[in-house]
């Protein structure tokens, strides 16, 4: 093997629990048929096989924090009502009147004590029990004696973060994000708030979207100017049921960069960040990651905020997590980055992908936004106000900030060339590892069933 992704030393000389390694886990090195990426078969199989049966991520807890808090979670065909209940309890309905089929809710969000038609105004409490039919008695009793009440999915709560899932004989949300669940829950999801949501649809295949986010080896390629300050020689473990984690070195270079030494704009910006001075900074480029992490825990006690139980990669890296089947989490003490590749309702060469920022806010002087989560001035970082959805449609900018717009205008390339009699099927490395595990995982639920079962 000529690269483990296990074997740099991203961690060396840790002995901290949470940068202990995963067992080897080897996918073998099949190459998969590309139509994966461009037929309608597969991709209506993924929908009923993978998406009707998994966890899927709805909505940050804060965002639903009082009964009658409700979130509106679209992906693919469907569209849910995920609402806090009067006991705290978290509650998800299909969007669906069971009258004639009307759409609920429209909106984004919002909260109430009840949910009307707008149809014919028949009403639903939160929990989708039905309160009134308007005109009861021009119905005949055996046509209100059928189910009237909304049709309700499951929905669990873990670490902040609500999830839903279509299939009531589905283990358990615990159950399903298995041992990265206590690694999820030292970020503290649940005191942090949004700050950031936007949505942004795209010409590729939702698999394209996972891809190009599961691994670093095209940073040096489709984000230059990363190249100083985000390294490629990751740390990637990979665990069962599909899930991943990546620790992705900041604050230190790219090994396609050609000056490994000299502190260079983006190193000196992140050591500013951290209280450094880059000026008087005496190490070299590689030993600023190290120089940040322990400026970061030393500020964070002067501060009285806990960082005691984070190790220095969570300090430094962009730790990220890979949930089956369409979440990535980018997690730092200070923010956690939301990514979802939501497929689209019928064609299998679009998708939406979707990035929400959640942001723990302390209020003492000298904590803020690091200057790397590129959020404006004009946030606000309190959780005071949460800002609206931005939303843009096929062909428009994302207006999603330097690396992700590059991304949105590189996957249309890569769908058009999966569809070419030329390409063959990917050929992964082991920096791409994230990816073939991901694949794996997602050809065992396809197989558990055979097509037309």
């Amino acid at each position: 093997m000529n690269y483990d992704p296990r074997s740099w030393a991203v961690h060396k000389g840790s002995e901290h629990p949470f940068d202990k390694p995963a067992a080897a886990i080897d996918n073998g090195a099949e190459r998969l048929d590309p139509t994966r990426y461009t037929s309608p078969e597969f991709f209506a199989r993924e929908w009923d096989e993978v998406f009707a049966r998994t966890w899927l991520l709805a909505a940050p807890s804060s965002d639903l924090v009082d009964a009658g808090d409700w979130v509106k979670f679209d992906i693919g065909p469907e569209s849910f009502i995920v609402v806090r209940q009067e006991d705290g309890s978290v509650a998800a309905h299909y969007n669906v009147c069971p009258h004639r089929g009307s759409r609920l809710v429209t909106g984004e969000m919002g909260s109430q004590d009840s949910f009307t038609c707008p149809f014919h105004s028949w009403r639903f409490g939160l929990d989708g029990h039905n309160q009134k039919v308007t005109d009861p008695e021009t119905f005949r009793p055996e046509v209100l004696c059928h189910d009237i009440n909304l049709t309700s999915v499951r929905a669990e709560e873990a670490v902040g973060l609500v999830f839903i899932n279509m299939d009531r004989d589905a283990p358990p949300l615990a159950e399903f994000l298995g041992p990265i669940l206590p690694m999820l829950e030292t970020y503290r999801m649940d005191r942090m708030h949004v700050v950031q949501h936007r949505r942004s649809d795209w010409a590729a295949n939702w698999k394209g979207g996972i891809d190009a986010f599961y691994e670093s080896y095209h940073l040096h390629a489709i984000h230059p100017q990363t190249m100083g300050v985000i390294d490629d020689r990751t740390h990637i473990d990979l665990f069962p049921g599909g899930l991943s984690r990546q620790f992705v070195p900041m604050a230190q270079p790219n090994s396609h960069f050609p000056d490994q030494e000299a502190i260079n704009p983006g190193i000196a910006m992140l050591l500013a960040d951290a209280g450094i001075d880059p000026d008087s900074f005496a190490g070299t480029a590689m030993d600023s990651r190290a120089a940040v992490a322990h400026a970061k825990r030393e500020r964070a006690a002067h501060m009285g905020i806990d960082y005691s139980h984070f190790s220095d990669a969570q300090l430094t890296d962009s730790t990220i997590f890979g949930i089956f089947p369409n979440m990535q989490l980018g997690c730092h003490p200070e923010a956690v980055f939301l990514h979802r590749f939501k497929p689209h309702a019928s064609d299998p060469e679009q998708f939406t992908y979707e990035t929400t920022i959640l942001y723990r806010h302390v209020d003492v002087p000298g904590y803020g936004a690091p200057g790397w989560m590129g959020l404006g001035a004009d946030v606000d970082v309190t959780g005071a106000t949460r800002p609206e959805a931005v939303h843009t449609g096929l062909g428009e900018p994302p207006g999603m900030g330097e690396v992700l717009d590059q991304d949105s205008d590189l996957l249309p390339i890569v769908q058009a060339g999966a569809r070419s009699r030329g390409f063959r099927g990917p050929l992964w490395g082991e920096q791409e590892a994230r990816l073939r595990h991901f694949h794996k995982e997602l050809d065992r639920w396809l197989d558990e069933t055979p097509p037309g079962a």
